[in-house]
């Protein structure tokens, strides 16, 4: 009886509370906290108002609701993704800076050369293609190159080359200093890429070692025979014509890709003017040389890859001159017909070569010659006269591709030449014979050790002005040769 009596008290209470509330909806909150605790909890649903029961009972009601809004905007969804938008993201590329669109990249060669041996009376240990080889030379930085390269627009392609290891002539012991070796641009005729101009500062297209980026080349040095027609640095400034049809470009660049030691695209077909001093060096007279070089890569049927090259280039060279006694004897002087003697129009300088690589797939050979007729310094030292050239190379190697050690290209050169070293001051005629032995191993794609042997016998182009002392002896010996190559 008194638990009835409390029970129909308490639902009282409830609903003189209750009602009110409900009447206020703008302030719900304090209906929770003057709630009664359980057990009289169950005593309230009655009393909760129909309105609100509906919106707890919706809810499982609502799920379908927002379902079916999901389902029908699906169709709304696909038009947004059409809209332009989108088409926005794919022009993003169309409008990027000239900046954006240049790749870096570089690489690095630290060398180590040691004269193991030497023949009795023979001059000093002398490379022009390396001046670390020799007395007094340890660790060396022979090439610091950063390069910046890419296409900023559908008819222009830049290229950005400086060296950050050179020692100029004349330099003494001061070292490091910063030059240009490569800066020029591509201008493409036709949209296909077929059709170019390169003006600047670029490589001359003779002799296909020349054109062979130092990072690709197995032995350390290019042969002397094939470089001194462009040498010093193989560039000069001018403008050069290539035609290449779309399917050698693709096959210049799997040349590379693929770790053969490829060139580079320097066309099917070249022609071009320049200078003729080297990019090193100023331009000394009216005179320009002409360049043509026809060259022809094909795939074999088994998938080897040939290609052969003819070359050859006109024009007139003037000669730098350097104090010598000739033969040693006498007072010190300069050869005629150089520069500081009076020479300044230059000498006929023109050569032809030939080339054919079989690319390694895994083995390999490769081979040029040339001949000609250049400035020369005469047999008794007094004078630069034109005279008569020959030399070249061959090379064989072998690729060896491992799968966790990665990649060893053992290789054997024999080298010679027989005329005049143009670029060298007084151009001494010079007799090289020389055999080098080496092996490469490309560690990953960031670093690259070879080693290498050189036997040779060769003229030491050095000027010497001392009395008593003859310049342009013969060099006998052999060199135990180390590089390191970090490529980034």
């Amino acid at each position: 009886m008194g638990g009835g009596v409390l029970r129909w008290l308490g639902v009282a209470i409830l609903c003189s509370l209750g009602l009110p509330l409900f009447a206020q909806r703008p302030m719900p909150a304090p209906v929770e906290p003057l709630t009664p605790p359980s057990p009289l909890a169950t005593l309230t649903e009655p009393l909760v108002p129909p309105s609100d029961k509906p919106k707890e009972e919706k809810k499982p009601d609502d799920k379908p609701k927002e379902e079916k809004p999901k389902d029908d905007k699906k169709p709304d969804d696909k038009p947004k993704e059409e809209k332009p938008k989108e088409e926005k993201k794919v022009e993003l590329p169309k409008e990027k800076k000239w900046y954006e669109k240049i790749g870096f990249r570089g690489y690095t060669q630290v060398r180590s050369n040691e004269t193991i041996w030497q023949e009795m009376g023979s001059a000093e240990a002398t490379l022009v293609g390396d001046r670390a080889a020799g007395p007094n030379q340890n660790f060396s930085i022979r090439r610091a190159r950063i390069i910046l390269s890419g296409d900023v627009s559908e008819n222009l392609f830049v290229y950005l080359q400086p060296d950050f290891s050179i020692t100029p002539p004349g330099s003494g012991d001061a070292t490091f200093f910063v030059q240009l070796r490569d800066w020029y641009g591509d201008v493409y005729l036709t949209t296909d890429k077929i059709h170019r101009l390169r003006v600047g500062l670029s490589k001359v297209p003779f002799g296909w070692e020349n054109m062979q980026s130092s990072s690709n080349r197995l032995a350390f040095d290019r042969t002397d025979a094939i470089n001194s027609p462009v040498s010093r640095n193989e560039r000069d400034f001018g403008v050069f014509y290539y035609w290449t049809p779309e399917r050698h470009q693709q096959l210049f660049k799997r040349l590379i890709d693929d770790g053969l030691k490829g060139s580079g695209n320097y066309g099917i077909f070249g022609l071009g003017v320049y200078n003729g001093q080297g990019g090193a060096f100023l331009e000394q007279n009216d005179n320009m040389h002409v360049v043509a070089r026809f060259t022809y890569p094909f795939e074999l049927p088994s998938g080897q890859i040939f290609e052969a090259s003819m070359q050859g280039y006109t024009g007139k060279f003037s000669v730098q001159s350097a104090p010598i006694r000739p033969l040693g004897v006498g007072p010190s002087t300069r050869p005629l017909n150089t520069i500081e003697t009076g020479g300044r129009e230059g000498l006929i300088d023109e050569r032809i070569g030939w080339t054919a690589v079989w690319y390694p797939q895994p083995f390999g050979l490769q081979a040029e010659w040339n001949i000609g007729r250049g400035p020369a310094l005469n047999d008794q030292q007094t004078a630069v006269v034109v005279r008569r050239l020959d030399g070249g190379y061959i090379q064989a190697m072998y690729k060896i591709d491992t799968s966790r050690n990665g990649t060893f290209i053992p290789f054997v050169q024999w080298a010679h030449y027989n005329g005049g070293y143009r670029s060298e001051r007084n151009a001494p005629f010079v007799n090289i014979n020389e055999w080098h032995f080496g092996c490469e191993w490309q560690i990953n794609k960031s670093l690259e050790f070879t080693m290498q042997y050189t036997h040779t016998d060769r003229t030491n182009t050095n000027p010497i002005d001392r009395a008593g002392e003859r310049s342009y002896r013969q060099f006998v010996g052999g060199l135990l040769r180390f590089q390191l190559q970090m490529n980034y």
